[in-house]
């Protein structure tokens, strides 16, 4: 023990909290990426959990892409066990010379450890690893993980438990076969869930099969020991392949996808691109096979590359005269869907979870790579040529029409003394992420939000019916609307070119509709507009929807209330501890003297000899104010769910099968899910 020095009073250069170099913590091997997983994984929830398998399968399409590997197979197993298996070279398990340890075993549980980092004289000379972090990262988070490795003409083993080796590597048989097999089971105590979700998987390996062309996936879920579910995925048309997937559900301004693959010095370009009627675009960038949803220096160059070819091709042509302006980037891309995948040696991303791209080669090579093939392209299809400039001068002459009514629109509210709408009950605080703006349906539920709301921090907007469908129209339409004027004025953050999350008034945008048909549709519509027209609004987490209950249940004084039919039979249980002997429908609740909610249907369950009046709520505007307050508006006491974009892709194919023009997909789309349907109130 340390001896006891005498009290000493602190000056300026002393540390009055006893800092000094004791309280420096120093976290070994694995030990960082367990105290701060979301460093290394994004989150802890259901996107970090299946970014483990990512992880893995990145290593399988890095030895696919080094010519190395032909076939990669990955099975959701009981107990929330993963299998990925390629047949590679399998992970090198000879003794490091340096480290004294196995390689296997260097690469599992030592950050930056791996062959991606020595230059032409390493394992790889593409790959999607930047960090080297991943399957130690994957080691790290497990319960446990098994590797299996066959090379050199035999099988190798080795077990791990949360990223610490259990033995050494060891020979457990003779094979003629090559690869590595990683077996993996989540550490419950780091995720908020364990369970893998059987369609994420399915989309990101398919995904990851269009742009890999020749190499085969068979993804397996043998997690109901009842049935076996086996997918496989084999692609030779890459990344034009992927173009069609992605239009199936849309209608197609031309029937030939524009398709290149290239190489650019040492940086492999593949593009491919078909327009559709839509009034959005749908682009996707890859580096190595490592989506980028925040883009990088190869979009950079693609919408560089783009807007200058069709402005060539329009003028040269005819179709912009000498007095027109140039189509601008944003008319360029309307109704585009577009892949765009690099491979290079060294890709640089902004962080871990790699969102952004910032080779400057990257932009070049696509400039290039890109710029050439389009041109020629559109010389030698005059037919489609002629569809994609049609496309993009109506996209031009509807963004002026758009940018003169929205300054209309919102020059209005500012200078012309509209301000906020009327029918907008504000709130009163000047701390705008401090405040809550609740999208009301009807009049009849927004008096009853009105008066039960927090006036200091929640402001009522009423909307009347269902908004416009904006899949289907233009932002001029769209600012033609007065329900979703009054939302984008009262929002503050303009629209479209002139949108500044800035000027945003509200930290919540809150969708309350009624747990019907008609506030699922009108949920929707609103959703659509939020995706469409406020997607930065839905990425930083703004955007959420209330949850009102479906049943208040009594019994005595004690008042609880449920979201779901589940639910409900689960309280009334737990109530009347499961003693039911009969129940009665009524037309009309037993009410006390605080509620007088007579409208509402009502049962009543006798249960020896107690009373359980359980009441459903057709609606919102059903609930008084304290009721509505208590169960739906209180921060300490609602249930609320946040809207997130988990991938963008599944997000916008579903709202185009949803809210889009082609009625086939949509009855398809029904068809599939309708027994996945638990309450349909008609």
């Amino acid at each position: 023990m340390a001896k006891k020095l005498p009290a000493k009073k602190p000056t300026k250069k002393t540390e009055k909290g006893g800092y000094s170099a004791k309280n420096i913590t120093v976290l070994e091997g694995l030990e960082p990426v367990r105290k701060r997983p979301g460093m290394y994984i994004g989150s802890t929830g259901a996107s970090g959990l299946h970014h483990l398998i990512w992880e893995v399968v990145d290593n399988c399409f890095d030895e696919v892409m080094g010519g190395y590997a032909t076939k990669v197979i990955i099975k959701l197993q009981p107990d929330n066990w993963v299998y990925v298996e390629d047949d590679g070279r399998g992970i090198p398990v000879d003794i490091h010379p340096e480290q004294k340890i196995s390689a296997l075993e260097l690469v599992l549980t030592k950050l930056h450890a791996g062959g991606k980092f020595g230059g032409d004289e390493s394992g790889y000379k593409i790959s999607g690893g930047l960090h080297g972090v991943g399957v130690s990262v994957v080691n790290a988070l497990s319960d446990d993980l098994q590797a299996i490795v066959n090379r050199d003409g035999k099988t190798w083993e080795q077990w791990f438990k949360r990223g610490v080796a259990q033995s050494k590597v060891k020979a457990t048989g003779a094979t003629k076969k090559t690869g590595t097999i990683i077996r993996f089971r989540p550490d419950a105590s780091i995720f908020e869930t364990t369970d893998f979700n059987w369609k994420t998987v399915l989309d990101h390996l398919r995904q990851q099969t269009y742009l890999t062309a020749g190499v085969e996936v068979q993804v397996i879920d043998e997690r109901d020991p009842n049935t076996q579910v086996i997918y496989g995925f084999y692609f030779e048309g890459g990344v034009a392949s992927y173009i069609r997937h992605l239009n199936q559900n849309n209608d197609v301004k031309h029937d030939n996808v524009f398709y290149t693959n290239k190489k650019f010095e040492d940086v492999q370009v593949e593009v491919g691109l078909q327009y559709t009627t839509d009034y959005h675009d749908d682009v996707h960038c890859f580096a190595n096979n490592i989506t980028n949803p925040d883009g990088g220096t190869h979009l950079a160059g693609f919408k560089s590359a783009l807007t200058r070819s069709l402005n060539a091709y329009a003028r040269e042509k005819g179709f912009l005269k000498e007095k027109d302006t140039n189509l601008s980037g944003d008319d360029a891309r309307e109704g585009l869907t577009c892949i765009i995948s690099v491979k290079l040696p060294e890709p640089q991303f902004e962080g871990q979870t790699k969102g952004k791209l910032g080779n400057p080669e990257a932009r070049t090579a696509v400039e290039a790579v890109f710029g050439e093939s389009f041109r020629i392209y559109l010389e030698e299809h005059p037919r489609d040529a002629e569809e994609i400039i049609g496309k993009c001068l109506l996209s031009a002459r509807a963004r002026a029409a758009a940018r003169a009514a929205r300054e209309t629109v919102l020059r209005k509210g500012a200078f012309e003394g509209l301000m906020l709408p009327g029918k907008l009950s504000d709130c009163s605080s000047k701390d705008a992420m401090s405040c809550e703006l609740f999208i009301v349906e009807g009049d009849s539920a927004g008096g009853s939000a009105k008066q039960g709301r927090d006036r200091k921090h929640q402001a009522i907007l009423p909307l009347r019916g269902k908004i416009l469908n904006v899949e289907r129209a233009r932002l001029d339409k769209l600012l033609s609307n007065n329900e979703i004027k009054n939302l984008i004025i009262a929002l503050g953050t303009n629209i479209g070119e002139g949108f500044e999350i800035e000027g945003l008034r509200y930290g919540k945008i809150v969708i309350m509709t009624d747990a019907d048909v008609d506030g699922a549709h009108i949920r929707t519509l609103l959703l659509t507009l939020f995706y469409r027209h406020f997607t930065e609004l839905i990425k930083t987490g703004h955007i959420c929807i209330a949850m009102p209950p479906l049943y208040r249940i009594q019994v005595g004084k004690d008042i609880r209330y449920v979201y779901s039919d589940e639910e409900k039979e689960k309280v009334v249980a737990e109530m009347t501890k499961g003693k039911t002997t009969k129940s009665t429908k009524q037309t009309k609740p037993e009410t006390t003297e605080e509620d007088g909610d007579e409208s509402l249907e009502a049962e009543v369950i006798e249960a020896g000899g107690v009373k359980v009046n359980i009441q459903r709520y057709k609606g919102l505007g059903e609930m008084n104010p304290d009721q509505l307050w208590d169960t739906t508006m209180n921060p300490a006491t609602r249930l609320m769910k946040q809207v997130t974009i988990e991938d963008a892709e599944i997000a916008n194919e579903t709202f185009e099968i949803l809210m889009g023009a082609e009625v086939a997909p949509r009855k398809k789309f029904i068809q599939t899910h309708a027994k996945e349907v638990k309450n349909l109130d008609v």
